[in-house]
């Protein structure tokens, strides 16, 4: 299934280096994260395909807003992340949990739940190295954001 959905956001962003090379680099940082920090396999699931589909919302921003920032991402992205899913066959119990995934990966504020703080934490990691962060900058902005051990030795070993 983790394939499936990574071959569609393939299709999706097709010709957007840019996006594809984001979400397969999210997806990754998750995807360790997750293993390493021993979350359960349900969990694990559900934050690896987070990962992938965690910026979908960008393409239909562009399209009607001419914008692409965080808050389009989580108003539009679970919209669009489930009508694929469910394409997918996806069950609706997971569906739903990477809608508010979605939903709330730009917010870093009362983080509750393992899967959104590693999901929030691989994206950091990714967007901090895309947008050229300072190291200053980048350590800083991680001692506020990161809680789980192996998020914080990715970020220092990148910083």
């Amino acid at each position: 299934m983790i394939n499936k959905l990574f071959i569609s956001m393939a299709d999706y962003f097709k010709g957007d280096q840019k996006r594809i090379n984001h979400f397969v680099k999210v997806h990754s940082f998750a995807k360790l994260i997750g293993e390493t920090e021993n979350i359960d396999e349900k969990s694990l699931f559900i934050l690896e395909c987070a990962s992938l589909t965690h910026d979908i919302g960008i393409k239909k921003g562009e399209e009607l807003y001419n914008r692409n920032d965080g808050k389009i991402q989580e108003q539009l992205g679970p919209k669009e992340a489930e009508i694929m899913m469910k394409n997918l066959d996806f069950q609706q119990d997971v569906i739903d949990r990477v809608m508010f995934l979605i939903a709330n990966h730009h917010t870093y504020k009362s983080i509750e739940s393992i899967d959104l703080q590693i999901l929030v934490e691989a994206d950091f990691l990714v967007n901090t190295c895309e947008d050229n962060l300072s190291r200053e900058t980048a350590v800083k902005l991680g001692e506020k954001v990161f809680k789980t051990n192996t998020g914080k030795q990715l970020l220092k070993n990148l910083f």
